[in-house]
């Protein structure tokens, strides 16, 4: 009961904050992901995008954006990183929709939409280390992916805003 109001505060707390940052100007940043995923069952796997992208920071709370392809297999999404102090919010809009909470050592569940239907899957974040400003910055994140509380894989995100 309480990680499911911790998510809809977390999911308020961005729609407010996007509502009242609607005509703030983001800039034109490039934006670079390294995704890295192990799970039992296989040797880790990973990947790296770098993409043109949209950045912005004010009054601690950054955010970045950029669409995706077909390279990734979302291509025409945009996807969106929400960063504050307690926690990282992931959202994809643009076909199948969805919203990742990562906050350093809670479990948080979210709705996983394929084209064969959707899954429901935790979220569990070991750590989230960012260093951002109002240049761009790092931003890692560790988190385990499970589903029925069994881990399917362990995962992490390097990203760098320029």
């Amino acid at each position: 009961m309480i990680t499911m109001r911790k998510k809809r505060l977390a999911s308020l707390r961005l729609r407010v904050y996007r509502y009242l940052n609607r005509n703030r100007s983001m800039k034109k940043a490039i934006i670079s992901i390294k995704g890295f995923q192990s799970a039992h069952y296989s040797d880790e796997e990973s990947f790296e995008l770098v993409t043109d992208g949209e950045y912005s920071m004010s009054d601690g709370i950054a955010e970045f954006s950029y669409l995706e392809s077909e390279l990734t297999g979302y291509a025409g999404m945009r996807t969106t990183f929400h960063i504050e102090p307690d926690c990282v919010v992931l959202t994809r809009a643009g076909g199948l929709n969805g919203e990742m909470i990562f906050s350093e050592g809670r479990k948080h569940h979210f709705v996983y939409e394929t084209t064969y239907g959707s899954l429901t899957m935790g979220i569990d974040t070991q750590s989230i280390t960012q260093q951002l400003n109002e240049d761009g910055g790092n931003l890692e994140i560790h988190y385990a992916i499970d589903v029925d509380n069994i881990v399917m894989s362990r995962n992490s995100f390097k990203i760098n805003v320029r």
